[in-house]
Order: C-alpha cells, then sequence, then structure tokens
C-alpha cells in the first residue's frame, strides 16, 4: 500500500468518528520529520481518544504497526506515528493554540475528498 493510499484509510477512520477539519500535507519538501502530516480535531477528550485509537486500529488492520503514540492520556495532542506519515489529533482548543497548518505553510494540502466533508 503506498503512502497517499494509507492517508486515505487513515483519514477516513479520523472522519468516522467525527473529526474536524481533516487535513493531510505533503512534508516531503519541508521537514525530515515525516513524509506526511495527517491533523484534525475532536471537540473534547473522549473523542480525541476514540479518533487516535480509530487511527491505530485502521492502520493494524492494513498490516502496519505505529511506531509510538504520544500523549493518549491527556488526549489534548495525542501524536500516532506511523512512520513516514504522522496523524496529529487535537483537542479543538490546542489545534488554534498550535495552529500547525500555519507552522507549516510551506506544505502542500493533499486532497482527501472524504464522505462526510465538515
Amino acid at each position: 500500500m503506498d503512502k497517499q493510499e494509507l492517508i486515505k484509510h487513515v483519514a477516513e477512520a479520523c472522519d468516522d468518528k467525527r473529526a474536524e477539519n481533516i487535513v493531510a500535507l505533503d512534508m516531503n519538501e519541508v521537514s525530515l520529520v515525516a513524509d506526511y502530516f495527517l491533523i484534525c480535531h475532536g471537540s473534547n477528550e473522549r473523542q480525541v481518544q476514540a479518533i487516535a485509537r480509530a487511527v491505530k486500529e485502521t492502520v493494524e488492520e492494513k498490516g502496519l504497526s505505529i511506531k509510538r503514540i504520544e500523549g493518549f492520556d491527556q488526549a489534548r495532542w495525542v501524536l500516532v506515528d506511523i512512520g513516514d506519515i504522522v496523524c496529529h489529533v487535537f483537542h479543538k482548543e490546542e489545534r488554534y493554540y498550535y495552529n500547525l497548518e500555519k507552522l507549516w505553510g510551506d506544505a502542500n494540502q493533499i486532497p482527501l475528498h472524504l464522505g462526510q466533508e465538515r
């Protein structure tokens, strides 16, 4: 499975848990940290954890493994490291505070075409 296909599956998992403002960024030209970032947010801690859990389950169903998950217990900013893809699941307040989309403004956005755009 190629990386863009995996991003689509991860984005769909986020969408299924009603994540908001799901954005995928191509980091290849701007960062050595990861090839892609997927960024979304939930409105409360329980939803943030549900989104992160869905990402983990989706990746594992595809036969891949999660390298690391950070911030799950606090559920304010959960980082799910899938290797070349890093999924950032924010609590709504933290998302606007850290504003990764602006921080990495040079990165190209990848169209996701999700069924239930919010």
